[in-house]
């Protein structure tokens, strides 16, 4: 039986002895070094990697991460929302966010045109310059094909990116899905419905956009969830796997506990009782900001996986 270890500072301690400390420590720390221990073994099993997260993890600097995970290719197929999507052309188009405070003046914001997202804030200028920059694309797209899926309109709007921080822009590059099957749930909802309104034969198809989900794995893949948050981003991934078996590793990173009932507060051992994750799944919950334990583990694992030599910075 394993022991407790007190937590010792030491000058100029790394990332990867840092997060082995944590796993001494106990309660949410021994999850944080199980959650980095899987993710190496999704990688060295050669797993299909989901990384599904909430728009709040793209207006946070997370994006930059999820960016650099693609080229280091430790993504295969991404699922998020609709303000995930907006924010991210955003950001590759110049727009800044900025930062406040949990308690901030939240009537006095509104004055000013600013939105607040935590202790984040996005101004209404930013969502007036994505309406020109959206529809622009949308018109180059339109000339090219009028019927598309959600994941082919993506695409199309990545290859036009030009931005290494750009979560479209590298999985373009890199020909990895970005699915988001609420597409409409956000300001991109009303351009693409303002869009069509003048090109009535322009059609977003989110049927064949979760066929083409459906498809994008099977039986034979070994397969491995990262679920940052909850929601569609989170259902879509654990619904579409269950009819290939369900998935064999899996890490949820969630503030929200599972006694409500909610979809965002399950555990990856409630995934089992539905065959959406593996009875003998090597999988882990973790309780708390994923913008802080997510790259933690993450951190910890590329630092594992680039001593073995299966992935180059």
């Amino acid at each position: 039986m394993e022991h407790i270890d007190d937590l010792v500072w030491k000058q100029g301690i790394d990332v990867t002895s840092f997060v082995k400390s944590l796993g001494k420590t106990g309660y949410q720390g021994i999850e944080l070094a199980k959650a980095a221990e899987i993710i190496a073994k999704m990688k060295r099993d050669g797993a299909k990697i989901f990384v599904t997260f909430t728009s709040n993890m793209v207006t946070s600097g997370m994006r930059g991460f999820f960016a650099q995970l693609i080229r280091l290719g430790m993504i295969d197929v991404i699922i998020t929302s609709a303000g995930g999507i907006e924010e991210d052309i955003m950001r590759a188009t110049g727009e800044k966010f900025f930062i406040t405070n949990f308690n901030a003046d939240d009537i006095e914001l509104h004055e000013k045109g600013m939105n607040r997202v935590g202790n984040l804030l996005i101004s209404n200028d930013s969502y007036e310059r994505f309406e020109d920059t959206f529809t622009a694309m949308l018109e180059k797209i339109y000339k090219r094909k009028k019927r598309l899926t959600a994941w082919e309109l993506l695409r199309e709007i990545g290859l036009m990116l030009d931005d290494e921080n750009s979560i479209l822009c590298q999985a373009a590059k890199a020909e990895i899905p970005v699915f988001c099957p609420a597409i409409t749930d956000g300001s991109i909802g009303f351009h693409l419905f303002f869009f069509q309104q003048n090109h009535d034969d322009f059609i977003v198809d989110v049927v064949k956009d979760f066929k083409q989900m459906l498809t994008c794995t099977s039986f034979d893949d070994k397969k491995g969830i990262i679920a940052l948050g909850g929601g569609a981003a989170k259902h879509y991934a654990i619904l579409i796997t269950l009819i290939s078996g369900g998935f064999d590793y899996g890490l949820y990173i969630t503030t929200q506990t599972p006694y409500d009932g909610s979809l965002s507060g399950a555990s990856t051992d409630e995934a089992k009782s539905w065959g959406k994750i593996k009875d003998d799944a090597d999988a882990v919950t973790i309780v708390g900001d994923a913008t802080v334990y997510f790259p933690l583990a993450m951190m910890r694992a590329l630092e594992q996986l680039s001593e073995e030599g299966l992935i180059h910075g």
